[in-house]
């Protein structure tokens, strides 16, 4: 099992796996058309849920169209470059869609995409989910990937959470970095446990917002490929077509549970109340608020 600071390193002041960190100066250069649509989001929060969402608005709801490959290739990560996981061939073709997902805070993204608001067209989609949840989703998430060290328990990874001391950093500076970017600039900041209540109105919210027209025909056919049951079975949403030596989802699923609430079957009440006082302090200047419940 490798050790924590062999995989992660500072970068920026923001803890990073260090493979991705390696070609930063292509995520820095890059240059966004004014077309193109880039989905944003801290790890865990339903990147993947809401990119399968768009790509069946871009391809009308062809549901063929979008198994015809794995999502990490129809919707690359702009800071994630592994020549034996991501076919080079289909995420040098531009879709005009692509994740700046598990990245950093708004301040380390591409100055092409933060001045997108002066490109015509240009669109961002923010996707978050409640501090509590992602934490849980997230511990699981390190369990299976085989590369990284493994959370020595569920508190002590809290801690590290708390702290920002996870791969991509600090939650709370990702949300509220990315809240104040959506004041100025054309960003849906769009809540996961929204989605969760009513994901009819949202997917029309995503329709409308990418300027198309919301068909009840289109919105149904979305709504039923893109169900936590249908994305959970399908291999290109799963990521099954990952190889288990990278992903071993026989410690834990990639799509787990896909639940609001979670967090009550982790959380001791000790452990609960001091994330709670901690959150408040961390989020006492933002605006921005989460349900935990639903």
């Amino acid at each position: 099992m490798p050790e924590y600071y062999e995989v992660f390193g500072e970068f920026h002041g923001v803890l990073m796996d260090k493979r991705f960190t390696k070609y930063w100066e292509d995520v820095e250069t890059f240059l966004a058309r004014p077309d193109d649509l880039v989905i944003a989001a801290y790890p865990k929060s339903g990147t993947t849920w809401i990119s399968e969402i768009v790509y069946m608005i871009y391809k009308e709801g062809d549901v063929e169209k979008c198994k015809e490959d794995a999502i990490f290739n129809r919707i690359p990560y702009l800071e994630c470059r592994n020549e034996e996981l991501i076919n080079e061939s289909k995420t040098t073709k531009r879709e005009g869609i692509s994740q700046n997902s598990e990245n950093s805070p708004a301040a380390q993204t591409p100055s092409s995409i933060l001045l997108g608001k002066e490109l015509q067209g240009f669109s961002m989609i923010y996707v978050c989910r409640n501090a509590k949840d992602v934490t849980v989703s997230y511990y699981y998430f390190l369990l299976m990937i085989t590369s990284y060290p493994n959370p020595k328990s569920f508190s002590e990874f809290v801690g590290k959470f708390m702290e920002g001391q996870v791969p991509y950093g600090s939650w709370y500076d990702h949300v509220k970095a990315w809240w104040e970017k959506s004041k100025t600039s054309r960003v849906l900041f769009m809540f996961y446990e929204d989605m969760k209540e009513d994901i009819r109105r949202e997917v029309v919210k995503l329709i409308e917002f990418l300027e198309r027209k919301p068909s009840a025909e289109l919105v149904d056919k979305i709504i039923q490929h893109t169900s936590f049951k249908e994305m959970k079975n399908n291999p290109t949403t799963n990521y099954t077509m990952m190889p288990e030596m990278m992903m071993n989802q026989k410690v834990s699923p990639f799509m787990r549970k896909g639940i609001i609430g979670d967090w009550k079957n982790h959380f001791s009440e000790a452990l609960r109340e001091r994330f709670d006082e901690h959150y408040e302090q961390q989020m006492k200047d933002c605006t921005v608020k989460f349900r935990t419940e639903l």
